[in-house]
């Protein structure tokens, strides 16, 4: 059957093995936005293509689409790129040509998340035009530097009115079972150096230098000693971890001059990056510098922390996949950082797809029932929200 027919179908398998067989390593598209696009117009979608670039990163190209039914309106999001398949040797066939073996399809992407994306589009070849309006947002640089996707393609649709009243990535969110678990929130993330400066020295004259080793490891002991948080309702506690400690010195008789401290947070809703910035500066302040200077920056551009609300939307998707598994998902925020933190500062959104161990690594898949059975959650959760608003 072609594309077209499959999808009418409600068949996801030829889109995904479409998009698998482009390589669309970020940010090379690689035509997979073509395929993409050719398909949901073939259902009814306007599709728009837009290239954003500069902010000290690549351009990249991105897509929304659009199908205007009416009453509720539900966004769609998620991404095509893709990261490198690695070392070829440890897979067993091309990472890039679709394979099929004992149940399952072998192949860049076919879990994180170009999985999702075809049982979106396949699902909503499923659901009347009428029933509501869908929209789709699709990235192509989500596994890279995020900077001219998915954050910049929502200002661009709210600046052209578009709005939404529930949105699903299709990240794969389920643990070990497809609909075990649905993403209400994320973690934020921040990462930050403290660089101390003091004056480099013969180790025989310690008085005439200034060692910053003791003030490294005296910092290191302050921003790991006392606990951030309790955690919330929806999040563990929040967490410090120190990942280098480098003062670039090979030789065993000279005082250094200057070491660097890096670490990451990654933090609840009790936390802005405002408040944790606070926090770091008041945890350097009790430290003894001895005369050296401490200096602290955040690196790059902090992840914020959100929470969906609870209720409606959440509500009918854990009953659209205990319609189709018979189980109900857990609301979970662990992990690390999707784009639904750019898309929650216009509505709530979660994550809904595959389960995903297989990603990022050599010979991912995904089992092609869980394909299958996404597409039907996907059609009971918008037949359910569509009729929510009758």
């Amino acid at each position: 059957m072609g594309l077209v027919t499959d999808l009418a179908a409600g068949d996801p398998l030829p889109l995904l093995k479409a998009l698998i067989a482009r390589p669309s390593v970020t940010p090379e598209a690689a035509g997979v936005l073509d395929v993409l696009g050719a398909a949901l117009a073939s259902i009814g979608f306007t599709v728009t293509r837009l290239r954003f670039e500069g902010d000290g990163s690549y351009p990249v190209d991105n897509l929304f689409a659009v199908r205007q039914g009416g009453g509720r309106r539900l966004l769609f999001a998620g991404h095509t790129d893709v990261v490198p398949p690695g070392n070829l040797e440890h897979w067993s066939g091309d990472p890039f040509v679709p394979r099929e073996i004992d149940g399952k399809l072998y192949g860049r992407g076919a879990a994180d998340m170009k999985s999702g994306v075809a049982a979106f589009v396949a699902a909503a070849a499923q659901v009347p035009t009428q029933a509501g309006t869908i929209m789709v947002a699709i990235t192509n640089d989500e596994e890279a530097d995020a900077i001219n996707g998915t954050e910049k393609l929502m200002a661009w649709a709210r600046d052209q009115g578009h709005s939404f009243d529930f949105a699903i990535v299709g990240e794969p969110s389920s643990a070990t079972r497809l609909g075990d678990s649905i993403k209400i929130g994320r973690r934020g993330s921040l990462s930050g150096t403290v660089t101390v400066e003091g004056v480099q020295g013969h180790v025989a004259y310690p008085d005439k230098a200034l060692n910053p080793l003791p003030v490294l490891a005296a910092i290191v002991t302050a921003l790991s000693a006392e606990a951030m948080d309790a955690g919330t309702a929806h999040f563990p506690a929040s967490n410090l971890e120190v990942t280098s400690i480098d003062v670039g010195n090979r030789t065993s008789n000279i005082i250094p001059a200057a070491g660097t401290i890096r670490f990451n947070i990654r933090y609840n809703d009790l936390w802005t990056p405002q408040t944790l910035g606070d926090w770091v500066r008041g945890r350097l302040a009790t430290v003894e510098a001895g005369g050296a200077r401490v200096n602290f920056q955040v690196a790059g551009a902090p992840s914020q922390s959100f929470l969906s609300p609870l209720g409606d939307g959440v509500d009918t998707l854990g009953d659209a996949i205990f319609a189709v598994t018979g189980r109900r998902p857990s609301l979970s925020t662990g992990g690390g950082t999707s784009d639904a933190r750019f898309i929650a500062h216009y509505g709530p959104v979660v994550e809904c797809g595959v389960v995903g161990p297989s990603m990022h690594q050599a010979d991912e898949h995904v089992a092609i029932a869980d394909v299958t059975n996404l597409t039907a959650i996907y059609v009971q959760f918008m037949t359910r929200f569509f009729e929510g608003a009758q």
